[in-house]
């Protein structure tokens, strides 16, 4: 019953390019596009997975994968995937009617609920693995977020430092300024707004690993007296400060906690203030994580619409200030990572083992592919409490061509 199912499924989904399936029964089906796309074929090896494929297309799927359970001829997993994507974006909104999609769209707010202790459970899911994984694929000072390729052939370090440049840039900052760094990863960020432009810099994360390492990296920098981190959440931060960055944070923040979000910048930030909100998000309506994400990547975590974002900040007493959308950037910045982290995989290996290994590289392959063919963007948002407090063009972004 479940291979007949799954045949009629793949039958009306394959418009683009050809997809081969041997089911577990040894059956294969053909299916043809009438459009060009990738060709690839794939061996489902265990009875359950059209079963499981049918109720969750995504988990079964990537599961299969994972287990080794779903195989695919030459390895191609981005033929694979580019096939899956292109044919599912191709169906337009009928592809989210899969029932039980819906009923994750129902879920989703209690699925994002993210109180202190969640949080701190969700982040050390990610990002409390060895620190030796991420030095495989990260560049080295380590940012675990879009990078900024402001010219072709830009390596990764480049663009990554053009990323931190284009930040500082849009924060207008002056030395002595105080600056909060929400969900501040291993320091880098901090670190370079301290060392290069003389902040004063308190990072803030739920990371155990990342809160060691940023502190030991500002000691050996002798920045500890102008950067420093501290294992605090973000709604318990006290104080004033006159520039908030949050660069890769708020994905895990979650729907419910928008308006406290935004809130909290703005009761933190002074008068004349500046905030910078660097997030992955959706250039489509509201919908629903992919649950092979939630369970294996990102518990808790939801790539944000910007009607979503829009309606928290306007509640909030901010004021949009700026917002800039990069749409291929992390498209590339995944493409170098996954590059970086096949170069390595052998060490990756030692490290976990195969199927880890799986996982991890389906996990940037998929990534990179949704901001190719899935509409995933990212939105920079500068925020301020005064209309007066930014210039009135963007040409101080890029005087003298930084």
């Amino acid at each position: 019953m479940w291979n007949m199912a799954l045949h009629h499924f793949l039958t009306g989904l394959i418009q683009q390019g050809r997809l081969s399936v041997t089911y577990p029964n040894g059956d294969l089906k053909t299916y043809q596009g009438s459009a060009p796309g990738p060709q690839v074929a794939v061996v489902l090896k265990d009875a359950s997975l059209p079963r499981r494929i049918m109720l969750s297309p995504e988990m079964g799927v990537g599961e299969g994968y994972v287990d080794a359970q779903l195989t695919i001829e030459g390895d191609d997993l981005e033929g694979f995937l580019r096939l899956c994507l292109a044919n599912m974006a191709a169906q337009g909104r009928r592809w989210v009617r899969h029932p039980l999609r819906i009923l994750r769209y129902l879920g989703r707010r209690a699925q994002q609920f993210n109180p202190v202790g969640r949080s701190r459970q969700n982040v050390a899911h990610h990002y409390d693995l060895s620190g030796a994984l991420y030095d495989l694929f990260l560049d080295e000072d380590r940012q675990y977020s879009c990078a900024y390729f402001r010219r072709d052939g830009m390596t990764l370090d480049e663009a990554q430092d053009a990323k931190k440049a284009h930040i500082a840039g849009k924060l207008l900052l002056r030395p002595g300024m105080r600056i909060l760094d929400i969900g501040c990863g291993w320091g880098g960020m901090g670190l370079t707004l301290a060392r290069d432009h003389g902040a004063q810099v308190l990072g803030v994360t739920l990371s155990e690993e990342q809160h060691r390492i940023a502190n030991q990296r500002s000691r050996d920098a002798g920045l500890d007296d102008r950067a420093r981190f501290e294992l605090i959440d973000y709604r318990d931060v006290e104080g004033s400060f006159d520039r908030i960055v949050s660069v890769g944070m708020f994905e895990h923040v979650g729907t419910p906690q928008y308006r406290t979000y935004f809130k909290k910048i703005n009761d933190l930030l002074t008068e004349d203030g500046i905030a910078l909100v660097h997030t992955i998000g959706r250039a489509k309506p509201p919908g629903v994580t992919s649950p092979w994400i939630l369970k294996y990547i990102f518990p808790g975590g939801y790539v944000p619409s910007l009607s979503e974002m829009s309606a928290a900040i306007e509640r909030s007493g901010l004021i949009t200030t700026d917002l800039e959308v990069w749409r291929l950037h992390y498209a590339q910045t995944l493409r170098l990572w996954y590059d970086r982290f096949m170069a390595r995989i052998d060490d990756a290996r030692r490290l976990y083992d195969d199927r880890f290994c799986r996982m991890w590289r389906y996990y940037l392959k998929v990534s990179e592919l949704a901001f190719r063919l899935d509409r995933q963007v990212v939105f920079q948002v500068q925020l301020s409490r005064r209309q007066d407090a930014v210039p009135l063009t963007r040409d101080y972004l890029y005087r003298g061509n930084r």
